[in-house]
């Protein structure tokens, strides 16, 4: 017992003191901040609000979870070829910036419902529902082409150089290349190598590593690939810029779809933090039973409500992050106190100018590069989906439904403009519409199957 007594670390009930607690937060706030602030710099969001966004969006889905879900709610790759289809749709090219984020706000907001309607079906019916529904051959597959799709954004942001003279764009165009590979290869190699607390940090480490490479090279070249043109404020503190949806047909078949693939996500994440919870709980001897697992649907309800609130001030779709329970589960602090008082500071952090005239500053060379390792893990990510529910690649109903959701989602993004499929008068997203042909396809194959046994 009095080993038990040893362990150290917060269950989700447990406040921390003061000063720890402060603590506590800021690392949370440091590991779900690059990969939020990268999202937004891709899409074109806002970065202040987008930040502000994560901020509250965490608020709201502590309340709607009652203070029993440790989660932090930040900006999710999933929605990044969505959203960019919208942004850079020739429908709103005379929208001015605002107006483009506010279209691509409606949809943001629309799919918070698809994981809230998840949710309650989950609640009702139980997980099984969704699983047929949902099977790993569609969430995997979705997860893959949502990644692959965003291949070409990452290797044209790679190669991006500023505004130069003539005489110097080869060398812009080399050096842009040498900054997103430098970026790219020493985040791999701190994602390998770094271990413990510090193996959480792989992305901010590629940043800065990235960041120092394009200052060396833009001080010894004269190219101007660090600049602070896009300066926000002169003032030290700065609201965010909030902007209201804009009702869209059109942002919500692209967007809304998209919030299938994150529901194995947050499915994972429920199931790795009861685990951990109860691990922590058992090691202090406590009694109490922490049945977070049982809270799949609720959890649903709360990523989509988290979608709604960021959505509303014009922030990006998101998901609980799990850089945040890797964080978490290292440090043994799973107190939603300290999560709260992260959200708190992260909305405070926003208003704070110099930090957001400095993450413009970052090269989108540096980005390009943090890219092309980040949109590959997102389509590694549902091979492993599949892998994990040992999906059998031998039948021929899997092999249907991957197969027809693969070529339409990678065929659609790549082969037309705006990834906008051309069909019976009119334009649709490829990845939604991916999605919708391979849930529809899986249904109607399960009916047969269900036949045959």
């Amino acid at each position: 017992m009095s080993q038990q007594n040893q362990a150290v670390g917060y269950l989700p009930d447990e406040r921390p003191p003061f000063i720890p607690l402060i603590l506590f937060a800021l690392q949370q706030i440091v590991v779900m901040f690059p990969a939020t602030v990268l999202v937004a710099l891709i899409t074109g969001f806002h970065v202040s609000t987008t930040i502000f966004a994560s901020g509250l969006a965490t608020l709201a889905f502590i309340l709607v979870t009652g203070r029993k879900i440790p989660l932090y709610y930040g900006s999710s790759f999933s929605y990044i070829a969505a959203i960019a289809s919208i942004m850079g749709a020739e429908a709103f090219a005379n929208y001015t910036l605002d107006e483009k984020i506010s279209v691509a706000q409606f949809g943001i907001v629309m799919s918070g419902f698809v994981s809230i309607i998840a949710g309650m079906i989950i609640k009702r019916c139980g997980k099984a529902t969704i699983d047929k529904v949902l099977p790993p051959t569609v969430t995997g597959s979705i997860s893959i082409i949502i990644g692959l799709s965003l291949a070409g954004n990452a290797m044209t942001g790679a190669s991006t150089f500023p505004e130069v003279a003539a005489n110097q764009a080869g060398l812009a165009s080399n050096m842009a290349w040498i900054i997103s590979i430098v970026t790219l290869f020493s985040t791999i190699i701190y994602s390998v190598y770094l271990k413990g607390k510090l193996s959480q940090l792989p992305i901010l480490f590629g940043l800065f590593t990235g960041y120092i490479v394009a200052a060396i090279i833009g001080g010894v070249t004269g190219i101007p690939f660090i600049t602070f043109d896009t300066i926000q404020s002169s003032s030290i503190l700065s609201l965010p810029v909030f902007t209201l949806p804009k009702p869209s047909l059109a942002a919500v078949a692209a967007i809304m779809p998209i919030a299938i693939a994150t529901i194995p996500e947050s499915t994972a994440h429920i199931y790795q933090l009861d685990i951990y919870v109860n691990d922590l709980a058992k090691k202090k001897g406590s009694k109490k039973k922490y049945n977070i697992e049982d809270k799949l649907g609720l959890n649903l309800i709360g990523d989509g409500i988290g979608d709604i609130v960021s959505g509303f001030v014009g922030g990006l779709a998101g998901t609980n992050y799990g850089e945040n329970i890797s964080a978490m589960a290292l440090s043994k602090i799973f107190s939603v106190p300290v999560l709260i008082a992260a959200s708190i500071i992260t909305m405070i952090i926003s208003c704070f100018t110099p930090l957001i005239n400095v993450v413009y500053s970052i090269p989108k060379a540096v980005i390009g590069g943090l890219s092309i390792y980040l949109f590959g893990v997102i389509a590694a990510q549902g091979i492993t989906i599949m892998m994990d529910k040992k999906v059998d690649m031998f039948k021929s109903k899997n092999l249907a439904v991957i197969a027809v959701i693969l070529i339409i989602g990678l065929g659609g993004s790549f082969g037309f403009e705006a990834s906008m499929i051309p069909m019976f008068g009119m334009k649709f997203p490829a990845i939604a519409t991916a999605a919708v042909v391979g849930i529809l396809l899986n249904l109607v194959l399960s009916i047969g199957e269900k036949e045959e046994a």
